[in-house]
């Protein structure tokens, strides 16, 4: 099943520019491993040293949080995944 992943410009210096990508995932261990080895520099990012996808990494499918759809959602053909991750700083 093919779903896409947008890119967000923050992570694009680690895809060389790429803003969206294809893949067939099921889930979401799926796409973040298909990731990180597509983009071997956005891995990092990604994950913790324990594997753990980061605690600063928001992802939505079809603009609903992850959070909310458990972690054992399946995908669906043609499901749009976005990576936002957390911004802090200012005053």
């Amino acid at each position: 099943m093919n779903v896409t992943v947008h890119i967000p410009t923050a992570f694009r210096r680690h895809t060389g520019g790429v803003e969206k990508f294809e893949c067939s995932a099921t889930n979401l261990n799926d796409v973040v491993d298909t990731l990180g080895t597509r983009f071997p520099e956005l891995k990092p990012h990604l994950r913790d040293q324990d594997g753990k996808i980061r605690r600063y990494l928001n992802i939505y499918v079809n603009d609903e949080d992850i959070r909310f759809l458990g972690a054992n959602h399946l995908f669906s053909e043609g499901d749009e995944i976005t990576l936002v991750p957390s911004i802090a700083g200012g005053k």
